[in-house]
């Protein structure tokens, strides 16, 4: 519900601004926020604010516009503001601006996310999307860096494969937010680590050794694993999930810039789209079926 009073505040608003970190992982749980709320603190303290301010900016654009009370306490319209927010801080250097451009990214990333939720329907679900987008305006400002060069250690490039949901190549990033997703959802954090791991071993066979070492093939597979493995579905969806990600990665990758998120964003629609082709079809043939 729209409205333009500013009512009906959360009744809690650090839980909600935990709640949207977790959002982040697809899955509602404050502990497991605070998780990923440490995993940043302590291993890239720079974007810490920039992280904060981005959910806090989505948080008050929904409380100002008047979304959903629940939504808003659930993180909703925080978890795009959180990943805005540690990017712009990542890529750009600090000036006196950059906390307006993140605080007025974390309010669009809101109100973007507003607009999916009442229009995409259950086909074209928001995910990452608004976060994708204006990553991508943010990332046409800079200059492309370099990856570093990490370590050939299989453990640690899992750890990296989910830290990189968050932009973090620590693997004590990775270790927190997969501690937090335990506390969250057990079998979901087992499959986001599957993801990431198959999505390392994508990448060694494929010869992509660096970019397999720092976790760049994990997230989008350990997103696309979360994404259906926490909604219950049989092991051979998500697995079908992850590998979608996987093979829409390389067409992301021919971009001038980074492909962030879509390549989980993307494979999630088209899953969603098959099931319900599927479901159009069953309905269909069902009449045909009786006769």
């Amino acid at each position: 519900m729209y409205t333009k009073n500013f009512v009906n505040p959360c009744p809690d608003w650090a839980t909600a601004l935990l709640n949207g970190f977790s959002q982040v992982l697809l899955l509602r749980n404050p502990l497991c926020g605070l998780c990923c709320l440490l995993a940043i603190l302590l291993t890239a303290p720079n974007l810490v604010g920039g992280a904060l301010l981005g959910a806090l900016a989505g948080l008050l654009t929904a409380q100002r516009r008047g979304y959903d009370r629940a939504d808003r306490q659930a993180g909703l319209y925080c978890y795009n503001g959180v990943l805005i927010g540690i990017l712009i801080s990542a890529v750009l250097p600090w000036s006196a601006i950059l906390p307006p451009l993140i605080i007025a990214a974390g309010g669009l990333s809101s109100m973007l996310t507003h607009q999916w939720r009442k229009r995409g329907g259950k086909l074209l679900i928001a995910y990452t999307a608004p976060f994708v987008l204006l990553g991508w305006a943010a990332l046409l400002l800079t200059e492309p860096s370099a990856n570093g060069y990490v370590e050939a250690d299989p453990v640690y490039a899992l750890l990296r494969g989910v830290g990189q949901i968050f932009l973090l190549d620590k693997p004590m990033a990775g270790l927190l937010i997969v501690i937090g997703m335990y506390f969250a959802n057990p079998y979901a954090a087992t499959w986001a680590l599957i993801g990431s791991a198959i999505g390392g071993g994508v990448a060694l066979l494929a010869g992509e050794t660096q970019a397999a070492w720092l976790g760049l093939h994990g997230f989008n597979a350990a997103l696309a694993a979360l994404a259906f493995s926490r909604q219950g579905e049989k092991p051979w969806v998500t697995l079908l999930a992850i590998a979608c990600a996987l093979l829409l990665q390389p067409l992301f990758n021919l971009l001038p810039i980074a492909g962030l998120t879509a390549p989980f964003v993307t494979a999630c629609w088209l899953m969603h789209l098959g099931n319900h082709l599927v479901q159009l079809n069953q309905r269909r043939n069902a009449p045909r079926l009786h006769s």
